[in-house]
């Protein structure tokens, strides 16, 4: 009699919870549940708890332990469905995060985004706990590898879907963003003046932040959600973190690359036509009495993307200078390759130009940016005399006097150490 009874409540409830785990000739008798929309992972929890307790009435019976290994498969079968259905749950709404993003940044650059992000997956798995701890003579839910392999998949689905989430963050329209607003470290210099709440986003900046939450992901978010993980035994934890990080880099490499296209094209592309303006020829020009305005208006839009990503990330500052002044230097460095011949003027206003910006831009120089510099200044005649290199010398003096307000962003400090 128990065991018929038992057998009927196994079937009735696999036909309304679990329909694909009875035969097909069954379901006429067990099934017909179906409802509208799946129950969520936090009536499953419920259920489960009710099975669990049915099962420990029953172990008081004393019924044989074989008797009762049904009701055990179905505690285990549940069990398992309870994390899937968690688990995409928890992706569909991460994939709603997107419209939460408010663009308010804080002092580390950081949008309130990752965080809603850790909090969704930290409550998703808060609410298995119960499901995922083995009661006496349960096995654990990742025993088996087909579910593990589910499982690990599902995980990396939660954390690309965010992504993703970012990735179209960085590319909405303007038109897309209401009144959005920043909030600016108060302790800091604002470059921009006074930002009010009505100040709208450009597409670069919005870029910038996202860059910006990517490189907290990547150093803290990430691996946060990797010890909840571990915390609550999820296998394949390796894999997880592997491919998101993946992900993450292709998506911040992607986007930086977009930024600095964005920021650094417009200079390079000014070089030549400055350097040539008024129909200026290195083979026959004047004794040098400064640097010329094309560099000091390259110069001035460096600063102006300096200004632009210091406001939003102090630590995104090296990164990206360092890249444009690569750009730049190349430029400058293919400039001075082309040049047939210098007269003795010409040489020493372009070795002046190449020095001015190179010792101006010093903190942020790379392997490769020397390395331009180095070629451009080979491509130069050297210094005939003394008096060439004096009169080098003070007008460089000169320059970097003349405009010491405008180059005060290029100067180390503490907080502008080169990092990449």
């Amino acid at each position: 009699m128990i065991q018929e009874v038992m057998h009927s409540l196994v079937k009735l409830i696999r036909g309304a919870l679990l329909p694909l785990s009875i035969r097909e000739g069954e379901m006429r008798q067990y099934g017909g549940w179906e409802v509208k929309s799946e129950l969520s992972g936090q009536w499953l929890a419920h259920v489960i708890q009710t099975i669990r307790l049915t099962y420990e009435s029953l172990t008081a019976l004393e019924i044989p332990n074989d008797m009762l290994q049904t009701i055990q498969d179905l505690i285990l079968d549940l069990r398992v469905r309870c994390v899937m259905v968690t688990l995409q749950h928890t992706a569909e709404e991460i994939k709603r995060l997107a419209e939460k993003e408010d663009w308010i940044v804080d002092n580390e650059g950081l949008t309130s985004l990752p965080c809603q992000f850790e909090q969704c997956i930290v409550h998703s798995l808060q609410s298995l706990k119960v499901v995922l701890e083995c009661k006496p003579g349960e096995a654990s839910v990742f025993q088996q590898p087909k579910t593990q392999e589910e499982v690990c998949q599902l995980s990396i689905n939660i954390m690309q879907v965010f992504i993703y989430c970012l990735e179209q963050l960085s590319t909405k329209p303007d038109a897309d963003i209401d009144t959005t607003h920043l909030s600016v470290d108060v302790s800091s210099p604002d470059l921009f003046g006074s930002i009010h709440e009505d100040f709208s986003l450009t597409s670069e900046q919005r870029l910038l932040i996202v860059l910006s939450n990517c490189r907290h992901l990547e150093r803290r978010t990430f691996l946060n959600i990797t010890e909840h993980f571990e915390k609550h035994n999820f296998q394949g934890i390796e894999k997880i973190t592997q491919v998101s990080m993946a992900s993450l880099k292709e998506l911040d490499q992607r986007l930086f690359e977009n930024y600095i296209e964005l920021k650094a094209d417009p200079i390079v592309g000014s070089l030549e036509p400055g350097i040539y303006a008024g129909y200026f020829d290195w083979k026959d020009c004047l004794p040098p009495t400064g640097v010329r305005n094309y560099l000091k208006e390259a110069l001035v839009n460096i600063i102006a993307v300096h200004a632009e990503v210091f406001t939003i990330s102090k630590e995104l500052v090296p990164r990206v200078l360092s890249k444009v002044v690569e750009a730049v230097s190349e430029e400058l460095s293919r400039l001075m390759q082309c040049v047939s011949s210098f007269s003795k003027n010409g040489a020493l206003q372009a070795r002046l130009e190449i020095c001015a910006l190179r010792d101006t831009v010093a903190i942020y120089l790379t392997p490769e940016s020397k390395s331009s510099f180095k070629q451009a200044l080979e491509a130069l005649p050297q210094l005939a005399s003394g008096a060439d290199k004096k009169l080098l010398e003070e007008l460089l003096n000169k320059f970097k006097s003349s405009m010491h307000l405008q180059l005060t962003c290029f100067q180390a400090t503490s907080s502008t150490m080169m990092k990449t």
